[in-house]
């Protein structure tokens, strides 16, 4: 039986615990795409970056408890060579319902290989894997490089293969929204919807500190449109959905958040209470651990804190930083922000209900 992500329910009323990590595992990339956060000038290069070793990795991981939501990011998370192992740790000693591994989609080799060891080794886990589509063929190596597009699609091919045998797989697709793309959203929705096996096609507005900065000059109301798009092709059938326990949920959830980050970009300023630090919490490749991915709130390294992501979130800079985003009004369009500050909060659940109610009939839940 799945990991259920109903266990969590109790951190609705009480936010003291992180039920979402993201982990950095690495700053390496086989590609320089314009939007990644490692290629602008405010940080340093891989190398000098020291990863985390999985020893120090298998001292980290108790600290955390138990997880809902685990997302290993990057950098190309794959180039990890102990990827697999890393995942166990995490899924033997946190018990999360969904582990998130975004790539390229360049190592389709590797990267088929390594999510079938994962597989093999997290049965309980929901174990998504996410390729990068950024638009059709031209769009798409315009922006991650000449030949990307091709390689990703053989990747796509060669993770279907496993949805058969591993009924705890989700194939899916994530494209960043930004200039370079918006006005062949279109096309690359319809793309996604033709890609046999592909269970969800998510859009990350494109956000933080990167190299180019012109991509971020987006029209909002492209992005509307796209999202409009996107929940009309849940509510109509024409999209995949996860085949995971709470997935009508997590539809609806995506639903409403895409129109809240909308919200959010026009009218620059909170919409909903952000839980970061409290529900959610970053750690990177080399051991600083973040309330949330803007990076502009280091909390401490868990190298000097014995290696106890709980030991670092009580230190008084940590609640001091913490408590200035509850009280400040901190907002962002992250993704994987809004996902725990709408699941978690009674108040919008009203909403919830509402898009939950037009997804009926869809779902096995």
């Amino acid at each position: 039986m799945q990991y259920s992500p109903f266990r969590h329910a109790l951190s609705v009323f009480r936010k003291r615990n992180p039920v979402q990590l993201t982990f950095f595992v690495t700053a390496r990339c086989n590609a320089a795409c314009p939007f990644c956060f490692y290629l602008s000038d405010k940080n340093p290069p891989a190398e000098r970056r020291p990863e985390l070793s999985l020893d120090e990795i298998r001292r980290i991981s108790p600290s955390a408890g138990r997880l809902l939501w685990l997302a290993f990011s990057g950098g190309e998370i794959f180039l990890r060579e102990d990827i697999a192992e890393i995942a166990e740790v995490f899924y033997k000693n946190n018990r999360p319902s969904i582990i998130l591994f975004p790539t390229n989609g360049l190592m389709t080799g590797v990267i088929t290989e390594k999510t079938e060891d994962i597989l093999k080794r997290c049965r309980k886990s929901t174990v998504a894997v996410k390729l990068s589509v950024e638009g059709p063929e031209d769009v798409h190596d315009s922006i991650r490089g000449r030949g990307s597009f091709r390689r990703t699609m053989e990747t796509c091919a060669a993770l279907r293969g496993l949805l058969d045998a591993y009924p705890n797989f989700e194939l899916g697709i994530n494209t960043v929204f930004c200039s370079a793309n918006q006005d062949s959203m279109d096309e690359v929705i319809e793309l996604v919807k033709g890609l046999d096996g592909v269970r969800t096609h998510t859009v990350s507005l494109i956000r933080g500190e990167i190299a180019d900065a012109g991509l971020k000059e987006v029209d909002i109301e492209k992005y509307r449109r796209t999202a409009d798009k996107l929940a009309a092709g849940l509510k109509k059938g024409t999209s995949a959905v996860y085949r995971f326990r709470g997935a009508r949920i997590k539809a609806a959830q995506d639903i409403l958040q895409r129109r809240l980050i909308y919200e959010t970009a026009l009218r620059n300023s909170q919409m909903i209470p952000c839980y970061a630090g409290r529900l959610n919490v970053v750690l990177t490749e080399s051991g600083d651990v973040y309330p949330c991915e803007s990076f502009s709130m280091r909390l401490g390294n868990v190298r000097d804190g014995g290696y106890d992501i709980g030991a670092v979130l009580k230190s008084r800079k940590a609640r001091d930083r913490i408590r200035s985003i509850r009280d400040n009004g901190c907002f962002c369009t992250h993704e994987c922000y809004f996902m725990t500050n709408i699941l978690f909060n009674p108040r919008v659940y009203p909403k919830l209900l509402k898009e939950y109610l037009q997804l009926r009939g869809r779902y096995d839940d």
